[in-house]
């Protein structure tokens, strides 16, 4: 597989960072929307937001964004300067782009330019306030609904990378980070569709961009001016979309505590002590306190599958928590 590497010093590690990318979101997104076959984990999402963007005008934004994804002009996914990207803070650098920058990664694209696209490169100032409109009319009706789950999970995706630098030190920051991407040396390496050999320019180091819409994918941002960035899917991702757990009956919840009713409605199917506790925030040594009690009164069967034990609950709890 060609290879995309990246030569770091040890200025460039020190000042690598993570930030989040509501616009890259957004560009990621309208990928799944045009090709949903491709990310089948998105499908109920898809699903959603199709229906809520009916009547809804982005256009222009789709015609940027074309499939197959070889490049999508880089004024579209500005990266953030900090951490805490935020939706309005991205949209007023995209409002505010540079017509010779808006003509510049346009004439990138390869092939017959959509007619709206080739509108943009003649009248970039005209045509920012329509692909602002039109980013902030789809943000709205596709993606700030599901913004706060969106954003737990990149942020627990960043505190468990800085539990991994902390105990391996800045390179294992990309352990397990995606199967395509790995480090060796002082060189990162990104499987991609041509070879490039790059090194960073020892001032600004990298920007590590989890985002929900690229799984399964990972994919690089490069081009000057823009700082250069690795955009990847964070973990967790396959469990977004899941639907909520059974509602807890207030009754119930008044007979075996809240807790424990809680656990029973989240399995609706079987989980291991480690998910209730990622789900839940609850510590894993409460959680199977809990399940353990659950289990003794015959409420929840437990089942061994290699090193895990996943719980189910039983007819009995089922019919507890029946509305």
């Amino acid at each position: 597989m060609p290879v995309l590497t990246w030569e770091f010093s040890a200025q460039d590690l020190a000042r690598t960072r993570f930030a989040r990318s509501p616009l890259t979101e957004v560009v990621t997104s309208v990928e799944v929307l045009k090709d949903p076959g491709r990310q089948a984990a998105h499908l109920p999402w898809v699903r959603r937001a199709r229906r809520r963007l009916e009547g809804v005008g982005w256009e222009l934004l789709s015609a940027l964004v074309r499939l197959p994804t070889v490049y999508v002009p880089d004024f579209l996914t500005p990266v953030p300067p900090d951490s805490d990207g935020t939706f309005e803070g991205q949209t007023a650098v995209l409002a505010a782009t540079d017509p010779a920058v808006v003509r510049r990664d346009i004439g990138r694209l390869d092939g017959e330019l959509h007619p709206l696209v080739a509108g943009l490169a003649r009248d970039p100032e005209a045509g920012l306030v329509r692909l602002t409109a039109e980013v902030r009319a789809y943000w709205e009706a596709a993606i700030a609904p599901h913004w706060p789950r969106m954003q737990r999970l990149v942020d627990g995706e960043v505190l468990r990378r800085a539990r991994q630098m902390s105990a391996g030190g800045p390179a294992a920051l990309f352990t397990d980070l995606h199967p395509r991407v790995s480090w060796e040396g002082d060189t990162l390496r990104i499987g991609q569709r041509i070879d490039v050999h790059r090194r960073l320019d020892g001032e600004r180091g990298l920007v590590l961009v989890p985002t929900v819409f690229a799984w399964p994918g990972v994919f690089s941002q490069q081009n000057p001016p823009w700082q250069p960035a690795l955009v990847y899917p964070p973990r967790g991702v396959a469990t977004l979309w899941e639907a909520p757990a059974t509602p807890v009956p207030e009754g119930l919840a008044r007979v075996l505590g809240r807790t424990r009713a809680r656990l029973l409605a989240e399995l609706d199917s079987p989980a291991s002590t480690t998910e209730l506790a990622a789900r839940t925030g609850l510590s894993a040594p409460n959680v199977s306190h809990h399940l353990g009690a659950l289990h003794d009164a015959r409420l929840l069967a437990r089942h061994r599958t290699g090193r895990t034990v996943l719980y189910e609950r039983t007819e009995a709890a089922d019919l507890l928590l029946r509305p």
